[in-house]
């Protein structure tokens, strides 16, 4: 049987004549496709510039800053602080207080500045020899150092009598306290009350001289002299300075106190407050030998306060009576200076003067300046303003960067009034 045989074909290529027509049909799809971006582009410029008026309306605003002309008054006023009033009265020039009470304690240490020349002091061992019987000597008695130098008992001296041992007399002594007695050394007029600091040394007792007892009767010091020179004392005027320091601590205290309790809308003048010590104590006295010494005072401290605002309210009604019509007061500028004469705090009044200072400009009617603005360009607010009396200088701000004139819309405008620097 005989196999068949099939060929394989190559794929069949378009003639010359088909590819031509096919670029034919995609050219016309581009011009199609061009035609229809142009439509679309025409359609979108008049929507684009509907937008962009519609932001321009809608977030284009102006701010503008005025600088009004201003001058500076100075007034003098009378005042008169009540505490029986509750609200201002301007024709009398009162406004009304509070009285305030406040009890405060207070203390301090303080030095002495007074002096003295103190003597020397210390013991001796005074020890008998020479009988057995005990005996009574007074106070004052005199003892001789090795070195010369005086001192003499500060008590009366009771002397113990010596033992008698073995047939041999064996001294009692007893302590005796003494102080330095300069007074008594005939060649120490001059004396320095340092030199008797002396170290421990014998002595002898001064009355004796030339007798037997001269040599049975002795002293030694096992310690050295000690206190002689120059000490502090407290002076009555140092009691006194540290009883008026702490009175004007107190006021102080008493003030600062008070304010962190009113708080910034009240005025207290520390000239006006009435101090009374109800208490003041010291352990020392005049006198006492001492560096330093501590001192306290209780003390009831009464006052008038008032608020600022009320202060405000009357200088600036003081002031726009004086400048007349249509002027205004710059808040900021406001100085007020508070002289007190009279504080009667059982009347509940205080008189006082102030010293006032303050810039002041001529009002604004903003909401004509701004129907008068509107719609203007840049050149012709400026001009617009310019002409206006009583503005020194201006500042316009248009936004955003493209807008070129004030708006129409009136609320979009912004005024600044006035600008004070």
């Amino acid at each position: 049987m005989t196999k068949k045989m099939w060929d394989i074909l190559p794929p069949k290529t378009s003639s010359p004549s088909y590819q031509e027509e096919i670029k034919e049909v995609s050219l016309e799809k581009e011009k199609e496709v061009k035609k229809t971006k142009i439509k679309k582009g025409w359609l979108l410029t008049p929507l684009f510039f509907v937008v962009l008026a519609v932001l321009y309306f809608k977030i284009s605003s102006a701010e503008i800053k005025i600088w009004p002309e201003t001058e500076v008054t100075y007034i003098e006023a009378k005042l008169i602080v009540d505490a029986n009033v509750e609200k201002i009265d301007f024709e009398k020039g009162i406004i009304p207080g509070s009285i305030f009470e406040s009890r405060e304690t207070i203390s301090g240490t303080f030095p002495s500045t007074g002096k003295t020349l103190k003597k020397a002091e210390g013991v001796i061992s005074l020890c008998n020899s020479y009988t057995t019987k005990s005996e009574e000597w007074w106070i004052g008695t005199r003892f001789m150092s090795a070195e010369g130098k005086t001192f003499k008992s500060k008590a009366e001296i009771s002397v113990p009598g010596a033992e008698i041992k073995d047939n041999k007399i064996i001294a009692k002594c007893v302590d005796v306290p003494v102080i330095a007695a300069p007074e008594e050394d005939y060649n120490d007029e001059h004396y320095n009350a340092e030199d008797y600091n002396i170290g421990p040394s014998n002595f002898s007792i001064v009355s004796f001289r030339g007798t037997q007892r001269y040599t049975k009767f002795y002293g030694e010091s096992l310690e050295s002299m000690k206190g002689g020179g120059e000490s502090l004392v407290i002076t009555e005027e140092d009691l006194e300075k540290a009883k008026e320091s702490l009175v004007r601590d107190i006021k102080i205290k008493a003030a600062n106190s008070l304010e962190e309790k009113i708080g910034e809308n009240f005025v207290l003048l520390e000239d006006t407050l009435k101090t009374e010590i109800t208490e003041q104590s010291s352990l020392v006295k005049v006198g006492d030998e001492m560096e330093s010494f501590n001192f306290r005072v209780n003390a009831k401290l009464t006052g008038i306060i008032f608020e600022k605002e009320d202060v405000d309210i009357f200088t600036e009604s003081f002031i726009l009576a004086k400048a007349g019509e249509g002027k205004v007061v710059h808040q900021e500028s406001l100085n007020i200076g508070y002289t007190p004469q009279v504080v009667d705090l059982e009347d509940g009044r205080l008189v006082v003067y102030l010293n006032v200072s303050a810039s002041i400009y001529s009002g604004a009617d903003l909401a004509a300046l701004k129907s008068g603005l509107a719609g203007k360009s840049l050149a012709e607010a400026k001009f617009f303003l310019q002409n206006q009396p009583e503005i020194i200088n201006t500042e316009l701000k248009f936004s955003p960067f493209w807008v070129n004139s004030v708006p129409k819309d009136l609320s979009k405008v912004k005024i600044e009034y006035p600008v004070i620097e």
